[in-house]
């Protein structure tokens, strides 16, 4: 896949979508450029969710984590575009919705740690484990496919284009 194709993966936690953002926060992202290739609403059934979070399974605040995006339901996204992993965490801003500067949406919407309305994937590595984990292959669409495809050359030069 090439530099403008990665994907990655991002979900509007129950918090983002019991307080009607899930909408605001796909807009942040399409109007930045990236392509949604992938879109679920759905609930999140414990094995998926301790799967999702198995790295902190040995802390103290991983049954929290479990309980809280099983909680109510979530939109999943698989997001595509030059750069998307940087791009995204950059407009997610830091966990902690306190200390997330304005303009970034934890910075504008969230208050919280836990309650920070959104996750994102933080790797290639991670994203590509976690797009397999909420997404069966054909429940995507083709690389250069998505939602922002007729306006790819309005966002990306022709050099971007060739990387």
């Amino acid at each position: 896949m090439s530099k403008l194709h990665e994907r990655t993966l991002v979900i509007v936690k129950p918090d983002g979508v019991a307080r009607g953002l899930a909408g605001e926060i796909l807009a942040r992202f399409e109007r930045k450029g990236m392509s949604v290739v992938g879109l679920k609403l759905m609930r999140v059934n414990e094995a998926t969710a301790k799967q999702h979070y198995a790295e902190h399974k040995e802390k103290p605040f991983f049954g929290s984590l479990v309980s809280f995006i099983t909680g109510g339901p979530v939109v999943v996204l698989a997001l595509e575009g030059q750069g998307v992993i940087e791009v995204v965490r950059g407009l997610v801003g830091p966990t902690s919705g306190l200390k997330a500067p304005g303009g970034t949406i934890r910075g504008d919407y969230a208050l919280s740690m836990q309650n920070n309305l959104i996750h994102a994937s933080d790797s290639l590595e991670s994203a590509a484990r976690e797009l397999e984990l909420w997404f069966k292959s054909e429940e995507l669409v083709s690389p250069g496919q998505g939602s922002g495809s007729a306006i790819r050359p309005w966002v990306y030069s022709a050099e971007d284009q060739k990387k």
